[in-house]
């Protein structure tokens, strides 16, 4: 998978090292997780707060996590204590209570809005249209440090120009990181620009 990443950076003119693998290891059993740690894998990503908790807890040293599914408020504690990355900010609601627990805490996890680019009704996320806006509440009223967006294209669209749009809201709010690009279209992703690509079936193989 590192030589995949690798050879899709050098393709689009990118440096390999630009670009993380963030093994998603949602719903794994352990003894699928640890011959990729065993391999030097260090950044996993994690769908439910709970269910990373239960299984990195006491595990994660020297490890970065991301949560990259949907965050509900009243996980918002748990998940400032617990998670180096949230990549799924995407309400003012949520912003405000992560900026409570962030203060409370004296903890900062890095944040990452996510931009429903396809405007599905049944998938989270800003609308590309309110994201200039929410990036600028987030960093005024808030006083959030948004590091990147974040983005899942429509399972039935090509997702070159999801990928494309996401790059243009990054641009134009000065955001420098972008995690777009699974297992089906990370080479496509790299190619516009993803700084770190959320791979699971390609890591660890599909789940039964």
């Amino acid at each position: 998978m590192v030589a995949r990443i690798a050879r899709a950076a050098q393709a689009a003119g990118r440096d390999p090292g630009d670009v993380t693998l963030v093994a998603v290891s949602k719903q794994q059993p352990w003894e699928a997780i640890q011959p990729v740690l065993d391999a030097g894998q260090r950044v996993f990503g994690e769908n439910r707060v709970q269910e990373a908790m239960a299984r990195w807890e006491g595990r994660a040293d020297g490890l970065t996590l991301h949560l990259i599914g949907p965050l509900q408020t009243n996980k918002a504690k748990e998940a400032v204590g617990f998670f180096d990355v949230i990549e799924s900010v995407d309400r003012e609601k949520l912003a405000r209570v992560l900026a409570e627990e962030t203060q409370r805490q004296g903890r900062a996890p890095r944040l990452y809005i996510q931009v429903n680019t396809g405007e599905e009704p049944q998938k989270a996320g800003i609308a590309p249209g309110e994201a200039d806006g929410f990036i600028a509440a987030c960093r005024g009223a808030y006083g959030l440090k948004v590091e990147g967006l974040m983005c899942i294209p429509p399972a039935d669209e090509p997702p070159g120009p999801h990928f494309a749009l996401l790059r243009k809201v990054a641009e134009r709010n000065g955001l420098a990181k972008l995690s777009m690009g699974m297992s089906g279209d990370f080479e496509t992703a790299i190619r516009f620009g993803a700084t770190s690509v959320r791979v699971g079936s390609a890591v660890f193989g599909a789940r039964g």
